[in-house]
């Protein structure tokens, strides 16, 4: 299965698209300050995996792979889907399925940073950024 990863500050997914905001950073410039973070994921289901339930997971995880924790257990979000091939879909069509998970505020300590993304258990995509050592109020 093929994954997009995109941070954003905000984001939905209305009719198979995405309508995002301040999407496509990789570097914040304010450690400890609350940073607003979504994830838009979109996924490429191949046809013969349509129409089967899969577990999906968005885990963050420190530059040694350890799962961060901010307080109140690991951040990440879990869940399940299952997409259908729709009538006339020409047979090895690969399917779109679009997900915003968001995350609300979060204040990072200076360092290094991945999402993993996992569907069934296996990673499909990692998605870094870096927290760098900044000014209050400076770009994110």
């Amino acid at each position: 299965m093929d994954a997009t990863l995109l941070l954003c500050d905000a984001a939905e997914a209305v009719n198979g698209k995405f309508y995002i905001l301040g999407g496509g950073w990789s570097i914040i410039l304010r450690p400890g300050v609350p940073t607003p973070l979504t994830l838009a994921v979109k996924l490429s289901v191949p046809w013969d995996q349509a129409n089967q339930p899969h577990d999906i997971r968005a885990a963050l995880m420190d530059a040694d792979g350890t799962p961060v924790d901010m307080g109140q257990g690991p951040v990440q979000a879990t869940g399940k889907f299952e997409v259908g091939r729709p009538p006339g879909l020409k047979p090895g069509t690969a399917l779109d399925v679009l997900f915003v998970l968001p995350f609300g505020q979060l204040a990072f300590d200076a360092g290094s940073y991945v999402w993993l993304l996992e569907v069934n258990g296996d990673p499909v995509t990692r998605e870094p950024f870096l927290v760098l050592p900044g000014q209050e109020g400076g770009e994110k």
